[in-house]
């Protein structure tokens, strides 16, 4: 049986729907995994992105509480508002109470990657944020360390991204993920994907 690995994210301008999809064929890459991307539902009325100038969203299906007891393992996306989660995304987990209180996923890994306007909009202060989320849910927090190698020491470009998990800077809305950052997003999938793998092998 195949290793499912959801990659669940909210994307506003594109940037972490940029992410997400490198993420997911970095986790497809693995062989016996099976990945697939998500969107939490939009809370927002329309006239309200038009006015935002919110693009379209895309065609990757929306997502409720239950359809995550069928992962063995997440990868959880998010735009960054005032240095944590949008709220999008919080109210989509706010609304998996019922599987908190079963537990129901316990035990299963999950990572996080993320969009920022800039270098100080917190790139690290909302995936520390969000790793609450994940405690409450007895979830296995797999950060990347420094997995991805010399691309983590990256000094002469700006690239997003930290020990955390993937990321990007969108600055003014015009700035989009950089082939590094692309790079670090296409390994995160990877990697977690390898751990979560390993993990349901091991306790089948």
């Amino acid at each position: 049986m195949a290793t499912k690995v959801y990659i669940v994210y909210y994307s506003m301008y594109g940037h972490v729907e940029k992410l997400a999809e490198e993420i997911r064929k970095g986790a497809a890459s693995v062989e016996g995994v099976e990945a697939k991307l998500w969107q939490v539902p939009e809370t927002l009325p329309e006239e309200a992105l038009l006015k935002m100038s919110a693009p379209p969203k895309s065609g990757s299906p929306i997502i409720t509480p239950n359809d995550l007891t069928e992962a063995d393992g997440f990868v959880l996306g998010f735009l960054t508002r005032f240095g944590m989660m949008a709220a999008q995304f919080k109210a989509f987990l706010d609304a998996t109470g019922g599987l908190w209180r079963t537990q129901a996923l316990a035990g299963k890994p999950a990572g996080i990657f993320y969009s920022t306007g800039s270098q100080g909009g917190g790139q690290e202060t909302t995936a520390l944020t969000a790793i609450t989320q994940l405690v409450h849910h007895g979830m296995i927090f797999v950060p990347i360390g420094y997995t991805f190698g010399a691309g983590m020491f990256e000094m002469e470009k700006v690239k997003g991204g930290s020990p955390y998990g993937a990321g990007t800077f969108a600055g003014d809305g015009s700035r989009q993920p950089t082939q590094l950052e692309l790079e670090q997003a296409f390994h995160q999938g990877k990697y977690i994907a390898t751990i979560t793998k390993k993990l349901k092998v091991s306790t089948a």
